[in-house]
């Protein structure tokens, strides 16, 4: 990240809450910095976040744009445990990992981690999930503080880390089976006609390399 996306990703409250239309908010900032979205699309960090905004792009101050929400409170993500399912589903979506829980079993908010993203609520498939105002009348940066920031953002990158190392370890689990059924294709195939088995390795192949290439650019 260049020093001025840096500048405006320490800025912002750190929700993740993709209103601002990116998926996090380091990719908004750098599309503020590239000159691809303007200051006034962040519904968290409300009038005051528009004018630090502003302040370092040199940019001037303008209202929020209702596309996005409207400045509110900070809130905090509660899950009725009579209905949970433990589905996982809210776990997934969480990007500060501010759910435990495992399935099948009931699914619970770690406080001090919740953003109050929302994320979590269109995922739930019984609609156990609610927002509590937190707050009482503080909105925007005012219902926030640097060192909130700082967690979010904290969790978040390590809940990128996670994901990306969960998932590339999938990978290479799947890549091992493939590997092990082309070592012996014979023993793993119901086929013994040598051309369809030539044309399963060259499948299996062909995977695997499209596989390691993905799995290899990751890396990068």
């Amino acid at each position: 990240m260049n020093p001025l996306a840096d500048r405006i990703n320490a800025a912002l409250p750190q929700t993740q809450c993709t209103r601002c239309g990116y998926p996090d908010c380091a990719s908004y900032a750098l599309a503020i910095a590239g000159g691809d979205a303007d200051i006034n699309q962040c519904p968290p960090g409300g009038a005051d976040g528009i004018a630090r905004l502003a302040a370092i792009t040199g940019k001037p101050v303008k209202a929020l744009n209702p596309v996005h929400g409207q400045e509110g409170p900070r809130q905090l993500a509660v899950i009725d445990e009579n209905w949970c399912i433990g589905c996982t589903l809210c776990l997934d979506a969480c990007p500060t990992d501010a759910i435990v829980g495992s399935n099948k079993l009931m699914h619970t908010v770690m406080e001090p981690y919740c953003t109050g993203c929302e994320l979590c609520i269109p995922v739930c498939p019984v609609d156990c999930i609610s927002l509590e105002n937190v707050t009482a009348g503080r909105t925007g940066w005012a219902a926030w503080s640097v060192a909130d920031a700082a967690l979010a953002r904290s969790r978040y990158e390590f809940h990128s880390v996670r994901r990306t190392r969960d998932k590339g370890e999938h990978q290479k689990r799947l890549e091992e089976k493939a590997q092990a059924a082309l070592t012996d294709l014979p023993g793993h195939s119901q086929h013994t006609d040598p051309v369809i088995l030539d044309q399963k390795r060259a499948i299996i192949e062909a995977a695997l390399a499209r596989s390691r290439a993905r799995r290899e650019a990751g890396k990068g």
